[in-house]
């Protein structure tokens, strides 16, 4: 199945992408926010958001706005960007065959479980295209502390040990 977009494998370069626009929807509606200001929130190097938000731009997900007190805003509602847009704009996708859904995977044929990988990158590619920004910020994230204008994004270990 062809979605239309290049097939990535998640890696920093997508969650931080995804951080750095949830940081521009936790802020819409209050001007610009400069990457520096995203870096500092966030903890993502200003070179690293600086690539970012260049393919983020060309894919319309951001505009920027020249001069003192420019800055970025989102390129469009919060509610029409998907975390999918987001990770498919830095060029990544998640995908789990080991052919790139070529169906070459073994020796020129498809391998016995190319469907199931198939299948699962799908999956994962309609559930992110499910999720907008605005899914995120309504989803509780602008009453976690973590998400806090001024605060950095942390993710939580999902199995935290008695100390």
């Amino acid at each position: 199945m062809d979605l239309g977009y290049a097939i990535m494998r998640l890696s920093t370069k997508g969650r931080y992408a995804v951080t750095a626009m949830l940081d521009l929807a936790l802020h819409d509606g209050q001007g610009p926010v400069t990457l520096a200001d995203i870096s500092e929130n966030q903890g993502i190097s200003l070179s690293y958001l600086e690539q970012l938000f260049s393919a983020l731009r060309a894919k319309s997900l951001v505009r920027g706005v020249r001069g003192p007190g420019g800055g970025y805003y989102l390129g469009k509602g919060s509610g029409e960007i998907s975390i999918a847009d987001i990770i498919c704009a830095v060029d990544e996708w998640v995908e789990f065959t080991r052919c790139g859904g070529r169906e070459n995977c073994r020796n020129g044929q498809k391998c016995l479980t190319h469907s199931l990988w198939d299948q699962l990158s799908e999956e994962i590619f309609g559930f992110l295209s499910d999720i907008s920004l605005r899914d995120l910020v309504e989803r509780g994230g602008h009453r976690d502390p973590r998400l806090q204008p001024n605060a950095r994004l942390v993710a939580e270990p999902l199995n935290k040990r008695a100390a």
